[in-house]
């Protein structure tokens, strides 16, 4: 549990959660979530890099709003009772990633997609490495659920947490 710290306003604030895939980092603004990590040394790092420079402020432990809720429905989806997460989210990227990551969230809860499907459905069928690319650099890990993007051939394919979480994820949002 983290201690309640007032937070700097122009801070982006973090918090750890324990869940059944282990420890989280989240990051939140006055906006909303902005990172949802494993705690893998190496990438959480460059994920905290990236929200530093995207978000040009300082990270500090504390709590506000948005990671309350997103503790609350964490806890609700590894239950098996969430299936749609509601809680705001302050993405920054280019619009390319932005429409590839709406693309994600928009995948049914216990489905899948292929890459190639995800490039048609943002309007550039032939930029299925791209859509790879910003699958990979998905900074709020669960919430936008790139664990449901597969290979074409049914493969898991890669995933920053690794494919063991993944295959985790997969499996639990497949029970009834």
């Amino acid at each position: 549990m983290t201690a309640t710290l007032p937070a700097t306003a122009d801070a982006v604030v973090l918090a750890k959660i324990e869940s059944p895939v282990g420890l989280l980092l989240a990051g939140a603004t006055e906006r909303g979530i902005c990172l949802l990590e494993f705690s893998d040394p190496e990438r959480l790092e460059k994920q905290l890099g990236s929200i530093r420079r995207h978000y040009s402020s300082k990270t500090e432990e504390g709590s506000n709003p948005h990671l309350d809720q997103l503790k609350i429905e964490l806890t609700e989806y590894f239950a098996g009772t969430l299936r749609e997460f509601t809680v705001p989210l302050d993405v920054v990227g280019s619009d390319f990633q932005k429409t590839v990551w709406q693309q994600l969230r928009d995948i049914p809860y216990g489905e899948t997609r292929s890459y190639e499907d995800i490039a048609v459905a943002a309007g550039s069928p032939k930029s299925m490495r791209a859509v790879g690319t910003a699958n990979g650099q998905n900074r709020i890990a669960i919430v936008v659920p790139c664990h449901r993007v597969i290979n074409k051939g049914g493969k898991l394919g890669g995933y920053g947490g690794g494919l063991d979480r993944k295959k985790f994820l997969l499996d639990l949002e497949r029970q009834p």
